[in-house]
């Protein structure tokens, strides 16, 4: 079975960003697993918040179970590292089930964040302790002994809440509109982040549009994201 591995700071991140393409690439059998490295309980938990009597527990329990039941409709296995947000606070144990999760999933591809954030520092975090992780795996040296069959996946950066702020080009539209309904359904599902629907909705006729004039094929919807290492051809089309 072929596999594909997300790698996300905050559940909101999964949903807005890469949610297309994790029910996208779930119907064609693939199997999708998010790593979530904290639950958003400060920074992305705002209407959260305001309810009464909200403690740090309860609204992590909140926004776990969003998670969970967003990852589900999309068709996702979901595993977290409660690592603390705002910021995220990674430590070796966290960096070794990274590791062991690569070698276990061999992934056909990565979905991370964007390199720079200048707004949100738990982004680009994420997305280096994705990188690093998918490298050390790699390191035969690293738990010597593991019986494992791993080689380090493609990386594909999806799009930042700003791209232009974020240095973020990119050089793939994904069209996901056979999948917009579940991740709209989604995006229903994180109720701590409502005042986004509508934005991220925005977002994906945009890309969507971008996408037909810049291929001809018909899209409503599309999803961005910029590879991270060159690809491999024996020609150019």
């Amino acid at each position: 079975m072929k596999t594909g591995l997300v790698i996300t700071a905050h559940p909101g991140d999964f949903v807005w960003r890469a949610g297309g393409a994790i029910a996208l690439h779930a119907k064609k059998g693939y199997r999708m697993k998010i790593v979530c490295l904290s639950f958003g309980e400060r920074g992305e938990s705002q209407f959260a918040w305001k309810e009464k009597g909200a403690t740090l527990e309860s609204v992590k329990a909140g926004r776990r179970d969003e998670a969970e039941r967003a990852a589900k409709l999309l068709g996702a296995e979901i595993e977290f590292f409660d690592c603390g947000d705002y910021p995220l606070k990674l430590t070796e144990a966290h960096f070794d089930r990274m590791v062991d999760i690569y070698r276990e999933l061999n992934p056909s591809f990565v979905l991370t964040h964007a390199l720079e954030d200048p707004y949100n520092f738990d982004h680009p975090n994420a997305a280096h302790f994705a990188q690093e992780t998918r490298v050390v795996a790699q390191a035969m040296g690293h738990k010597p002994g593991a019986q494992y069959k791993y080689s380090a996946p493609p990386v594909f950066l999806f799009e930042p809440h700003q791209p232009e702020q974020c240095n973020y080009k990119p050089d793939t539209i994904l069209k996901i509109d056979e999948v917009w309904n579940e991740k709209h359904e989604a995006f229903q599902i994180l109720a701590a982040q409502k005042h986004l629907w509508g934005y991220y909705e925005r977002v994906a006729l945009n890309r969507g549009i971008q996408g037909s004039r810049n291929t001809g094929v018909p899209m409503t919807y599309g999803e961005a994201y910029q590879r991270l290492f060159p690809t491999v051809a024996e020609e150019l089309a």
